[in-house]
């Protein structure tokens, strides 16, 4: 940590002060960058998915429980994989409770992984998840989302993540996709997002960005080398006593 002045209460009030008009230039750019979200061109779904779930076979709009948005959590799971990414359990793990309220919003939310479906819900089980996860296996969902990938495309380093910015060195990989339905039946992708682009879902980060700490994961091997599951650091902390 950077050494800090230590000031008065007022002084402390003028530096915040400073500090929260960067901010609000902030939230500003935030705003306008919502406004051209939505202002994003539409592309019409043709391709006739059908997904895997805990009460039977559900197609693309299936998903929209009768809402017209819907919002997927590509979370990595591979069929051969035994849990789940803990990258995106840590995703998982914060927007169990926004279901409701995004439903109160005409917005649907589910995580959807290659893995197949008893693996998902007995991993579910496992982290107390209640969400709609759902099974893409047997279809190309995931690879047309540009968030699964053949041994082919990995070995010949072709760039095909976060629109073709950068390559991944495995099978799969996180992202967002959100969709719409209108009063037809029709459905269109909306937007999508990978990578860095994901951070701004991710509120527990956000809370850490508030300390005098920060992430604090300057110096890790990698930057999420500290992440567990969440039922991990009990049995860490136990092992370590």
């Amino acid at each position: 940590m950077q050494p800090h002045k230590i000031v008065s209460r007022e002084e402390w009030i003028e530096a915040r002060k400073t500090h929260m008009a960067h901010e609000k230039e902030y939230t500003r750019a935030r705003d306008r960058l919502s406004a051209e979200r939505r202002a994003l061109p539409w592309v019409k779904v043709d391709k006739n998915y059908v997904f895997d779930g805990r009460d039977g076979k559900k197609t693309l709009a299936d998903l929209f429980k009768g809402k017209s948005q819907l919002v997927v959590q590509h979370f990595m799971f591979a069929p051969d994989w035994n849990e789940g990414c803990k990258s995106c359990s840590f995703w998982a793990d914060g927007f169990e409770r926004m279901v409701p309220h995004l439903a109160a919003r005409d917005t649907t939310l589910v995580a959807v992984s290659r893995a197949p479906i008893e693996k998902l819900l007995g991993f579910a089980k496992r982290m107390g998840w209640t969400f709609d996860w759902l099974s893409s296996a047997g279809s190309d969902f995931n690879y047309d989302y540009a968030v699964s990938f053949t041994q082919e495309q990995i070995e010949s380093g072709t760039k095909l993540y976060n629109f073709g910015t950068s390559g991944f060195g495995i099978e799969e990989a996180p992202g967002i996709s959100v969709f719409y339905r209108n009063e037809a039946g029709d459905i269109f992708h909306t937007y999508s997002c990978f990578a860095r682009g994901l951070d701004m879902m991710n509120a527990a980060y956000h809370y850490l960005d508030l300390t005098p700490l920060g992430r604090h994961e300057e110096g890790l091997p990698s930057s999420m080398d500290w992440l567990r599951l969440r039922d991990q650091y009990q049995v860490e902390t136990a092992a370590a006593s």
